[in-house]
């Protein structure tokens, strides 16, 4: 096994090491635990420090006193202090009940022993604490773990995801976000158990999904895990193992999807957009007499059905909207006309445009290699003649047109709807090259317009 560089002295700020001297000399013990010591072990600035401590919730507010403090979580133990400008949780050291919702533990017991606190935690990369006078506190081999790229459990899986079904998906997004493999055991409690996921809430399923696909390693765990992902979009069921007969596709269709997804940028609209984007092919596919598959308005189909699936999945509507914009697009054979483009530009806008660039250089990547440079060469084209539309400035929409509203308002335009409909008349004169984009020609043209109406 490959091992991984990592870095064995962790550099404290200095809010955290107030925060641990504070609690030391008021006779307590204090780590920093967790993230932001897998992070800092592997070299990488932690977002934030989280701390766990002997001292009790009403101890921790005695101490910092003299500091703003939340006390949200305290029934679990934890008071957040403001320091700084800066919000730090501090965690008493406690032993969880049972998990009777699959989040909370039913009951929490106090501990004033730091081993009782890192056994309860999901993985041993994360059950790790750290103070600068007793170093690094590792009961669980996480150290270990993390040199060498492992995801695996405290203690036995089948009990840690009984306990939150939440850490079958958090498993899955470390492996992708980190790179790391799932150990066996681990690996295997996660197939077993999936269905414990369908008892998770939505939101919570939504923010561990956009991390890891956006993570380097996120093609692997979509296919190894696919009946994971599964659970909670069943709809992806119908691309596992759908042959194409396409001699566009040499890949069944969920691996067409996967590779799609990984030759995209690691963002979550471009990642979504791939993971969905052919969703809708096996309700739109028919065959001609050659044996050849054909897929009219998978992307219509496709669109809608992605539409459900992210409102399920509690996603803002701004987003949904724009991510099935892309889906109904993404297979329009653009080309490189001036025109034709401007018309896109228009109706579309410049971000959705070249949004679009980027998908279609991932799907055709995913694709087999049948007139594979002949598409790439086009949609450089494409691309290319795109920015050179945007960076120079030419008129493709109302707001790059030389007269407005209050313009033809003056000419003897009155009517709402009117002054709309002549300004996308004069918007398709320009784009279409009969007009220029110039204020007079334009108003002239209006008032003819007008004056053979009347």
């Amino acid at each position: 096994m490959k091992k991984i560089w990592w870095i064995m002295e962790i550099k404290l700020p200095q809010n955290a090491e107030l925060i641990i001297d504070k609690l030391r000399n008021s006779g307590y013990s204090c780590y920093a635990v967790g993230g932001c010591v897998r992070d800092s072990l592997r070299g990488v600035k932690p977002h934030d420090w989280d701390f766990t401590t002997s001292a009790q919730p009403d101890e921790i507010e005695r101490v910092f006193s003299d500091y703003r403090t939340i006390t949200v979580g305290k029934r679990y133990g934890t008071v957040a202090v403001l320091i700084g400008g800066e919000l730090y949780e501090i965690t008493t050291y406690r032993i969880d009940g049972e998990y009777s919702d699959s989040r909370h533990p039913d009951e929490v017991r106090f501990s004033d022993r730091i081993q009782d606190d890192l056994a309860r935690r999901d993985f041993t990369v994360n059950a790790m604490a750290y103070n600068p006078y007793d170093g690094l506190i590792d009961f669980y081999g996480g150290a270990q773990d993390l040199s060498f790229g492992v995801i695996r459990c405290v203690g036995e899986p089948r009990l840690r995801f009984e306990e939150d079904a939440l850490r079958i998906l958090r498993a899955l997004r470390f492996a992708a976000v980190l790179g790391f493999t799932i150990e066996p055991e681990t690996s295997d409690a996660i197939l077993n158990q999936r269905k414990l996921l369908s008892g998770i809430a939505y939101e919570r399923i939504r923010e561990e999904l956009l991390k890891l696909l956006c993570g380097e390693n996120a093609g692997f765990i979509l296919r190894r895990y696919r009946k994971v992902i599964a659970v909670f979009i069943p709809e992806l069921k119908g691309t596992f193992d759908f042959e194409q007969h396409s001699e566009h596709h040499n890949r069944d269709l969920y691996r067409h999807t996967i590779a799609a997804v990984n030759n995209v940028e690691p963002e979550p609209l471009l990642r979504v957009t791939m993971l969905f984007h052919d969703i809708g092919k096996p309700l739109a596919q028919t065959t001609d007499k050659r044996g050849v598959c054909h897929y009219r308005g998978h992307q219509q189909l496709g669109a809608a059905m992605t539409r459900e699936i992210l409102r399920r999945l509690c996603m803002p509507s701004v987003f949904i909207d724009e991510v099935c914009d892309l889906i109904r697009w993404h297979d329009e054979r653009f080309k490189p006309e001036t025109v034709m483009l401007k018309g896109y530009l228009k109706r579309l806008g410049a971000d959705a445009m070249q949004k679009l660039m980027l998908i279609q250089r991932a799907d055709i990547l995913a694709q087999s290699p049948f007139k594979r440079e002949e598409k790439l060469s086009n949609l450089s084209a494409v691309s290319e003649e795109l920015n050179r539309i945007i960076t120079s400035g030419e008129c493709y929409s109302l707001r790059q047109l030389a007269v407005n509203g209050s313009d033809l308002l003056h000419i003897g335009i009155g009517s709402g709807v009117q002054i709309g409909q002549t300004l996308d008349a004069l918007l398709d004169k320009v784009i279409g090259g009969a007009l220029p984009n110039e204020k007079e020609s334009l108003l002239s043209y209006a008032k003819n317009m007008i004056d053979n109406i009347d």
